[in-house]
């Protein structure tokens, strides 16, 4: 199936590694032209390496500060100029400390607002005068099955991921008229190096393996196992494509089953 999304320029938050890396991977394998934008530039340098190996499409990078306004609006000038539009912005974010209500104080609060929620709203409004002039984009709002089902001891990305999906909702409604589509997709246990570091904290609070915990997690999946980067970034290409254009304002799961809510 051919998703027409060849020479469609996707901007995408976060993607030096995880699940912003397994977005742009297989958005770059469909014929998109892809920004990675993160912190690290070592990092993303190899990222640029591995999708340009790996695809025919054009890969540039960006070094940019999610928490930062200026480093937004660079990036996204910087995606204009070398491309002259942005059909698809992939908004993410790495995730918050966990731990318990009584452990956070007011600068962990702010921290996290910053990055997991008010990044999303600049990167939005950054992006948005060009999708508006183009009558078209895609907006897609990566989160967590928290949107459905609070995790235990990620209190804070249980908090902003659900204002990220009423941001979503909100929008797709504002934004319809300018053909301007906007979902938010929420994985549940993909594995990568975030789950793989909530694993080894669990399991070092437990005194369980790593093993044991990820054994253990295996068990409330229907599927019976973690999900692979690539199913997940499969799912973002398909939503970001034009095959995909009578779906706004929804939510989807990528979890193997493991939510049990309606």
């Amino acid at each position: 199936m051919d998703l027409g999304l060849k020479n469609k320029v996707a901007f995408v938050c976060a993607s030096s590694k995880g699940l912003g890396k397994a977005s742009a991977l297989e958005l770059a394998k469909e014929g998109a032209h892809v920004v990675l934008t993160g912190r690290d530039e070592k990092e993303l340098q190899e990222t640029k390496k591995q999708l340009q190996s790996l695809t025919e499409s054009e890969v540039e990078y960006v070094v940019c500060d999610l928490t930062k306004k200026e480093d937004i609006e660079n990036a996204v000038r910087y995606t204009i100029e070398k491309f002259n539009r942005i059909d698809i912005l992939i908004n993410n974010s790495g995730g918050p400390p966990s731990g318990t209500f009584e452990q956070f104080t007011d600068e962990d609060w702010y921290q996290s607002f910053e990055l997991n929620l008010l990044s999303y709203v600049r990167c939005i409004r950054a992006v948005l005068p060009y999708m508006k002039e183009q009558n078209y984009g895609k907006i897609i709002n990566l989160t967590s099955t928290s949107i459905k089902q609070p995790i235990p001891g990620l209190l804070l990305s249980n908090t902003f991921r659900t204002g990220v999906m009423g941001l979503s909702k909100t929008l797709a409604t504002e934004l319809a008229g300018f053909n301007i589509l906007v979902n938010t997709v929420a994985p549940g246990r993909i594995l990568t190096d975030r789950v793989q570091t909530l694993d080894s904290i669990k399991a070092e609070k437990t005194g369980m393996s790593l093993e044991e915990v990820q054994n253990h997690s295996k068990k409330s999946i229907p599927l019976g196992r973690y999900g692979k980067p690539e199913e997940f970034g499969a799912v973002v290409a398909f939503i970001a494509s034009d095959k995909c254009s009578y779906v706004t304002g929804t939510s989807i799961i990528i979890d193997g089953g493991m939510v049990k809510s309606i």
